[in-house]
């Protein structure tokens, strides 16, 4: 049987069960419920925002209000959750079958181990793709429409930018492919739990766990854990997508088209193709040598 005929299979399985609409369903919803209170109150949470730049920035609250900076609030508020909804669909791919008694029979045809995980994990990658399509599609698209476009505000902690309109689109294009990047990764970790669990609950909380306690970690401004904890956990490096949009400055304005600090957002996004391959690494060694019985 052909990878992608393999591949069409793992697919209907994922959505043919309404579990996995949930996820979506709770990024529509939570989407909303933001661009309603920005629609309706906007412009005093950026009053609130620019509350230390009164003085020295005056800017119209309704020229800083558009669809971009919207989107802009929307991932910095949703991305850090999206991964727990990722472990749902990725922490049942083995111990799903594991727990219907089906695994024993897959690996008995013809075909070998590592293909099967190989489609497993390619079926749970489209699946994460698609949900940060969504994601795009709703806090983007969506909010460009109900709010217009203009220049994109970014504040900082010590210092604010102001990106032009023209050279925003870009940016978030960029964004979200590294938050592709961060969230394959996710998936490839509930993937390894997966393989060694034979219920698909333990794989999925075990998942959330971590990226509760590494966030927690990394928002954390403790010096000791800014030194030797934090540059290796992926979840810090999984902020890199707002690298986009820290830009360099030149005579008090921002330079078109530039990254303030691009080698590290890419380092950031090799980091995470990194602990992707190591965590398919110890699923594919663990479950070819795996002894089946379900």
């Amino acid at each position: 049987m052909s990878m992608m005929k393999l591949l069409q299979i793992e697919l209907f399985k994922i959505f043919r069960r309404p579990r996995t609409f949930i996820a979506f369903a709770v990024i529509t919803v939570i989407i909303l419920l933001i661009q309603a209170a920005l629609k309706f109150g906007g412009e005093e949470y950026v009053g609130l925002m620019m509350s230390g730049l009164n003085e020295s920035f005056e800017v119209p609250a309704t020229q800083i209000l558009n669809g971009y900076l919207v989107c802009f609030i929307i991932l910095n508020l949703l991305l850090i959750h999206v991964p727990i909804l990722v472990a749902l669909v990725a922490g049942d791919a083995i111990a799903g079958e594991a727990n219907m008694g089906t695994l024993r029979l897959l690996v008995s045809k013809p075909l070998s181990r590592l293909k099967l995980l190989l489609v497993k994990f390619i079926a749970s990658s489209v699946y994460t793709l698609l949900l940060l399509i969504w994601v795009a599609v709703l806090a983007l698209l969506l909010s460009m429409l109900l709010f217009g476009t203009n220049d994109l505000f970014v504040a900082r902690e010590f210092e604010s930018n102001i990106i032009a309109a023209g050279d925003v689109l870009w940016r978030y294009m960029a964004a979200f492919v590294f938050a592709a990047i961060g969230l394959i990764c996710v998936a490839s970790l509930a993937f390894m739990l997966s393989v060694f669990a034979d219920n698909s609950i333990g794989p999925i909380v075990a998942t959330v766990c971590v990226i509760i306690v590494f966030t927690i970690l990394t928002q954390m401004q403790v010096p000791l854990y800014d030194e030797t904890i934090k540059p290796y956990l992926f979840t810090t490096h999984m902020l890199g997508w707002k690298g986009f949009f820290y830009v360099k400055g030149m005579d008090g304005e921002t330079v078109k088209g530039s990254v303030e600090n691009l080698p590290s957002v890419l380092k950031s996004g090799a980091i995470l193709l990194l602990y992707t391959g190591g965590f398919l690494a110890v699923a594919g060694w663990y479950f070819n040598k795996k002894n089946i019985l379900s």
